[in-house]
C-alpha cells in the first residue's frame, strides 16, 4: 500500500508540474518585442536650433514592446534622461503594455559611445534628443502594428525637456519628416531653464506635465513659469506636483534620497535663445556653457512610491481618455 501511494504522489506531482508552466502569462507582457535601427545625426544645439544638418551620422535604437492585441495599436514613445534607460523605463512599458498599449523606448546613448551624461552634460547637445524622437517617427509611421493617430511622447529628466520642447512647431518644421505627429506630449520632470525663440507656438495638442515641489535638480517652479506663458498663449497645457516627490521619483530602485556626486545642474541659471540658433546665460550676455557660475553640482533624485502611484493613475486615466480605449 505505502508503495502504491509513492507512485500514486509521483504521478500526481508529474501531472502538476507541467500545468504549472501552462499558467496565462502576466498581462504586463509584450506580445513581441522588436529592435530597431533608428538613423539619426548627432549635433551641436546650434546646428540643430538652425536647421544645420550637417552633423554625425549616428544610429541609435529603439525597443518595441508590441502589447497583446490585434491590428493598429497605439503607441507611448519613451525618451531617457541623463542617466540612460533606468527602471522606470520599464515599469511604464509594464503599465502601458497592460493597458494594450505598445510602447518604443529610445536609447540614446549606446549608439554615440555614452553611459550617462549627469557628471558632463556638455558630452551631448540637449537638442538631440528631439532629433532620435523626430526619427523614431520615421520608424513608427511604417510600422504595420502602430496606429500613426495615436502615437504619444514621454520623457524624463533630458528626455522630459525633449519631450516637452519636441512640441514646438518651429522644431518640428525643421527636423520631422515622418508625416506623423504626436498626440500628445507627457514630460517627467524636465528642465525647463532655457527659453527658446517662438516656444509658446507648439502643437495644438495636450501638454502634461509632471515633478516634485523638492526637486532641486530641474525646479518644477521654472517650468510653471513656462506653463503661465503657454496658458496665456491658449495652449493645452497642465503641470501636476507632489508635495514630496524629488527628482526621478518614479525610479523604484533609487532610496528615498541620494545626492548625484558632481552631477550638473541648471537649476539657478536662466538660459536663453538670443540671437537665433546661439544659447547665451542671461546673467552674463556671454553663449552657455556648463562651466559658467549657474552651474551647479550634487542635486538629489530618490524614490516616492506614493508620488509614483498617483502618477501612474493621472497618466492611464489621461491616456484612456485621447487614445479613447
Amino acid at each position: 500500500m505505502k508503495r502504491l501511494g509513492l507512485i500514486v504522489t509521483l504521478l500526481m506531482s508529474l501531472v502538476a508540474a507541467p500545468l504549472a508552466v501552462a499558467e496565462p502569462a502576466s498581462n504586463d507582457m509584450a506580445a513581441r518585442t522588436e529592435l530597431h535601427a533608428i538613423n539619426t545625426m548627432t549635433l551641436s544645439d546650434a546646428q540643430f536650433l538652425t536647421g544645420d544638418a550637417n552633423g554625425k551620422a549616428t544610429v541609435t535604437t529603439g525597443q518595441l514592446r508590441i502589447a497583446a492585441g490585434s491590428g493598429r495599436l497605439p503607441v507611448v514613445v519613451l525618451q531617457h534622461g541623463s542617466g540612460g534607460m533606468a527602471a522606470n523605463t520599464d515599469l511604464w512599458e509594464r503599465e502601458f503594455n497592460a493597458m494594450g498599449i505598445s510602447t518604443f523606448a529610445l536609447d540614446g546613448f549606446t549608439g554615440r559611445g555614452l553611459m550617462q551624461v549627469n557628471t558632463d552634460q556638455a558630452l551631448l547637445g540637449r537638442l538631440n534628443f528631439i532629433l532620435d524622437i523626430y526619427r523614431s517617427l520615421d520608424v513608427l509611421a511604417k510600422h504595420p502594428r502602430v496606429d500613426p493617430q495615436r502615437i504619444m511622447l514621454m520623457g524624463f529628466s533630458r528626455g522630459g525637456q525633449a519631450a516637452l520642447y519636441a512640441s514646438l512647431k518651429r522644431f518640428n518644421g525643421m527636423w520631422n519628416r515622418s508625416g506623423v505627429d504626436f498626440a500628445a506630449y507627457i514630460p517627467f520632470y524636465p528642465d525647463c531653464a532655457t527659453t527658446y525663440m517662438s516656444d509658446t507656438d507648439v502643437a495644438d495638442r495636450p501638454i502634461r506635465i509632471f515633478g516634485g515641489m523638492p526637486d532641486d535638480y530641474n525646479p518644477i517652479g521654472l517650468c510653471k513659469a513656462y506653463v503661465e506663458r503657454l496658458k496665456a498663449a491658449g495652449r493645452d497645457v497642465q503641470v501636476t506636483e507632489y508635495p514630496n516627490a524629488p527628482h526621478a521619483f518614479d525610479i523604484p530602485l533609487l532610496p528615498p534620497t541620494l545626492v548625484v556626486t558632481g552631477g550638473q545642474t541648471v537649476r539657478h541659471c536662466v538660459i536663453r535663445e538670443e540671437p537665433a540658433g546661439l544659447l547665451i546665460d542671461a546673467s552674463t550676455k556671454q553663449p552657455f556653457t556648463y562651466k559658467d557660475p549657474c552651474v551647479e553640482l550634487n542635486p538629489h533624485v530618490g524614490f516616492d512610491p506614493a508620488a509614483t502611484d498617483a502618477a501612474k493613475i493621472s497618466v492611464k486615466q489621461f491616456l484612456r481618455t485621447a487614445f479613447k480605449l
